[in-house]
Order: C-alpha cells, then structure tokens, then sequence
C-alpha cells in the first residue's frame, strides 16, 4: 500500500492490477484507514487520469462480487437536490413506454430528501425487497424502487465514509467513480444522469457540474453502459412541494395531468433520454412518446400497480396523504419579483421541521414540510400567498416562516426566468 500512495502522491498513473489490489485492499480489510485515507487526500490532490477513474469504477462495481444480470433496462441518478421526486413519476413512466425500471434509491441526509423516504411515507410501502422478488415485480409491472443491497459496491461504502471526514469527498473522479460503480454494479445498460446545479445542489458551478457529467458518460461508455447526463438548476426548488409525505401528493398530481410544470418538463425529458437510448428513437418522437403517456394515463395505472405490488396501500393515493396539523403562510409583504431563492435554506427549514436527518438512523416526520410556490422571475402582488408550511407544533411553524423568509431575494424590476435544463451530454 505504502507504494500506491506514494505513486499517486507523484501524480504517476496506478496500473489496473494496482487499482485492483487497492479494492481489495478496502474490502477485506488489508489496508488500514490511515492508509486509505492517505492515498485518498493524495488522489484529491493530484487527481486521478481518465483511464484510473475507469478502471476504480468498474473494480468498486465489482467489490461485491460479479456483476449480475440486471433486474430492469434502464436507471436513473439525481446528484440530490430540494423537491427532487421526480423518481416518483419517472418510474412508471418509463415502465408504461415499455421500459422496465429496477432502481435502488436511498434516505436523505441533511437538507436533500430520500426517495425512499418519500415513498415509506405511502402506508404498507416496503422498500426491503429479496432479489427474486424486485424481478418478479419488474416482469410483471416493469417497475420497482427498493434499498440498495449492502453487498452493492460494498468498496465505496468504505471509502465514502473516509471521505467523509478526510476532507476529500469534493473531487471529481472520486465523485463519479462512487456514483457509477453502483449504477455499474446493478448491470443495467441504460441510464439517465440528472447532474443538479446550484445553490441547492452538491455541485453549485456550471462548469463543475459540466466536469462531473462528461466523466461519468465517459465512465459508462468504457463499460459499455449507455449513459445520458442532463444538467438541470437546483437554484430553486423543483416543483412546489419539499418534504416526504407532500412530494409524494405532487408527484400524484403530476401523474395525472396536474401540478407544477417544471416536474413535468423534467420527467418528460428524463423518460426521452432513456427512449432515445434504448429505441434510437429521435428527440420529438420521444418527447411526444413520454407527454402521451403521462397525458394518458398510462403512467399513473403503472404508478398504483407499482405502489401496491410493494405493499402500499392503494387507496391511500386516491387522495392526498394527511399532512402535519399546523399550518403558516408566507406572504408578499410589498409587491415585486423574486430575483433569487436560497434553495438549500429551504431544504434546511424542511429539515429542521423534521422532515429530514441530520444523522443516519434518526427517524423522519413524514408529515411536515413546506410548498414554495415561488418561481425566480415569478411576480407577486402584495399579500399573494408565496409559501405554506405544515408542522407539528406553533413554534416550529413560527421557526419556519423566518426560514423561509430569509431565503428570498426580490426586486423592484422584473427578473427573467431561469433556464431548467441547462446542458445534455451523452455517449456517442
């Protein structure tokens, strides 16, 4: 080990075998965590070359063993943001065009929601499913969301966390090799990237944002994965609602025909990347293939089929999910656009009011939340409801409102609306 570290430290490139040998170094415990930590801060450091990067993805892929046959056709990442459920109705959707859809989705952690949170808020809805099980339910409805197994990429869990408190979780290769190696780890060859950018994302630059996606399209064309990256702002919530149980009521919405429209616009062009992907077809035909199905109806028949084949109760999503008691209302003290949002200070006042953790292991309220209807460049006359928060008790609600207020910036002039896809790169 001391002569890995010492390679990376001088910027000369490790071998595949050496890069093998690392990773199993991580998983059977060959190499300490001083060691490991060393050759981490020393890849942040001088960065790793293209080809390293390929040959760590696909061996921490491999770190569980082989690489199974897949259990859907395609998957989808979201690099985390505030009011990200578009997995919600992505999944049935591609499973209504014909594409099976087996995603492992996490918790959240900090002021950034889980997927699996979201839809545990469903009653009855199980997310621990056995592998014959999510195969079963894929052949026979094409879509199921379930836990990440721990024998999944079990090397990155470990460098993750060394990570975590070595101060070197911000460097690209080491972001996109411990992205990809789960994606790879599942065998599905199609997959659609939602890289988030801004004040509410992981990656708040353009031009980084730009980095990470173009390395993980190439890591997925070296495996020979079909990767698709689309580029889209975190700078304001997407859609209205931030919370578990509330997500879940606006991805229903969306489902049939309702709701925000910037969810809508997303889903849409996330289903049309993965049609493109695996049917070749053009850009108009997929677009018009996804709004058809979504327009339909065909994706929300999918969408209870799927809730209830994990044990959810079917008729608790023929109506909203009960939210938290209390309620509070923000509203336009003087007329004016909104010419900035501080996205993750509103993941953050959702979090403080229990919606999310802020350590593994602490239970959520799946209950409280916020809707911000507030859009950059959006004009509100004095007294237009801007937010509405759902909490447990008068003081959080109060605690809330000021959150929620410090996080809006606005103008006296009119401000122009922010682009919501931003860039798309693809595999050749």
């Amino acid at each position: 080990m001391p002569q890995l570290i010492a390679k990376t430290r001088d910027g000369i490139a490790l071998s595949r075998e050496e890069i093998q040998a690392l990773i199993a170094g991580v998983v059977n415990g060959d190499w300490p965590d001083y060691q490991l930590s060393a050759w981490l801060m020393a890849a942040y450091l001088k960065g790793l070359t293209d080809r390293e990067t390929f040959e760590l993805t696909g061996a921490m892929a491999e770190s569980g063993g082989p690489i199974p046959e897949p259990l859907g056709l395609v998957d989808k990442h979201s690099t985390g943001g505030v009011g990200d459920k578009t997995t919600l109705v992505l999944a049935p959707l591609v499973a209504s065009l014909g594409l099976p859809i087996a995603k492992m989705s996490g918790r959240g952690l900090g002021h950034t929601g889980g997927t699996l949170d979201k839809l545990e808020s469903i009653p009855g809805f199980r997310v621990d499913l056995p592998p014959d099980t999510i195969r079963a339910q894929v052949e026979k409805i094409g879509v199921a969301v379930v836990a990440q197994s721990s024998s999944l990429a079990p090397a990155d869990k470990r460098l993750y966390a060394l990570r975590d408190v070595t101060a070197t979780v911000d460097s690209i290769p080491l972001i996109a090799s411990s992205i990809m190696s789960k994606k790879l780890a599942s065998g599905t060859r199609h997959m659609v990237l939602d890289v988030k950018v801004g004040n509410g994302a992981f990656m708040t630059t353009l031009d980084r944002a730009r980095e990470l996606a173009q390395l993980m399209v190439k890591i997925g064309a070296f495996h020979q994965r079909h990767v698709t990256a689309i580029l889209t702002t975190m700078n304001e919530p997407l859609g209205w609602a931030v919370g578990n149980a509330i997500e879940v009521n606006e991805a229903v919405a969306c489902l049939k025909g309702q709701g925000p429209s910037d969810l809508r616009t997303l889903v849409i062009a996330l289903a049309a990347a993965l049609d493109q992907s695996v049917n070749g077809t053009d850009a108009d035909t997929a677009h018009a293939r996804a709004s058809q199905a979504l327009d339909s109806g065909k994706a929300w028949e999918v969408f209870v089929r799927w809730i209830q084949a994990q044990g959810g109760d079917p008729q608790s999503i023929e109506q909203p999910l009960p939210l938290a008691p209390v309620t509070a209302e923000v509203r336009a003290l003087n007329p004016g656009w909104i010419s900035s949002i501080q996205t993750q200070a509103l993941g953050e006042v959702a979090l403080e009011l229990g919606a999310g953790r802020h350590e593994l292991g602490e239970q959520v309220d799946f209950g409280v939340g916020l809707e911000c209807f507030a859009k950059i460049g959006q004009h509100f006359d004095q007294g237009e409801l801007v937010a509405r928060i759902y909490a447990r008790t008068p003081l959080a609600a109060e605690n809330a409102i000021a959150g929620v207020q410090q996080a809006f910036s606005w103008s006296a002039s009119q401000i122009p609306a922010p682009a919501l896809i931003l860039d798309r790169i693809a595999s050749a």
